[in-house]
């Protein structure tokens, strides 16, 4: 019998980006977060802003003591921003041993998904980078870009938003 290691390693990744999955949109897309990085669900509250701070960092906000910087995903991804609504919430996520909150436009729900649904990303050449993606969810119905939230929020991202972290506080 042959060995099939290309086979073996895309299965191994299959089934390690197989599990539970926190669904959210943007705009009309559909993303998924692994459970396990996520901390908690609220809804959106007032955020102060920091002055010099990336476009994509809305600000911070002071959630039961502690300062949490908020990254809005539809800015991070270079979308257009869209007009508040009921249904736009944070996500508090655990990336790069520091917690984040993104802004996304809504919360679907918990998917569990299984190896079989998952595909790797295509590739669109060498100008777009696909990396920030743990595959791409398939389902009869619909397809969810699975996000590696370490890879979207970079680790220079987390060393920024500490800054911005230290600093609000250090000024409180």
């Amino acid at each position: 019998m042959p060995n099939d290691s290309a086979g073996t390693a895309t299965a191994a990744r299959a089934e390690a980006r197989a599990g539970k999955y926190l669904t959210f949109f943007l705009a009309r897309e559909e993303y998924g977060l692994e459970i396990l990085k996520v901390h908690e669900i609220m809804g959106v509250m007032p955020i102060t802003r920091v002055p010099r701070t990336p476009s994509f960092v809305r600000g911070v906000i002071n959630l039961r003591g502690k300062v949490i910087p908020i990254v809005d995903l539809r800015a991070k991804f270079g979308m257009d921003e869209a007009p508040a609504s009921a249904e736009n919430c944070i996500i508090v996520v655990q990336a790069h041993g520091a917690q984040t909150g993104v802004m996304v436009d809504r919360v679907s729900e918990v998917s569990d998904i299984a190896e079989s649904q998952v595909e790797d990303a295509p590739s669109f050449g060498n100008d777009v980078q696909t990396d920030f993606l743990l595959g791409i969810a398939k389902s009869a119905d619909r397809v969810r870009l699975l996000l590696d939230i370490e890879r979207v929020l970079s680790s220079q991202d987390v060393v920024d938003l500490r800054a911005v972290r230290a600093d609000v506080s250090e000024n409180a």
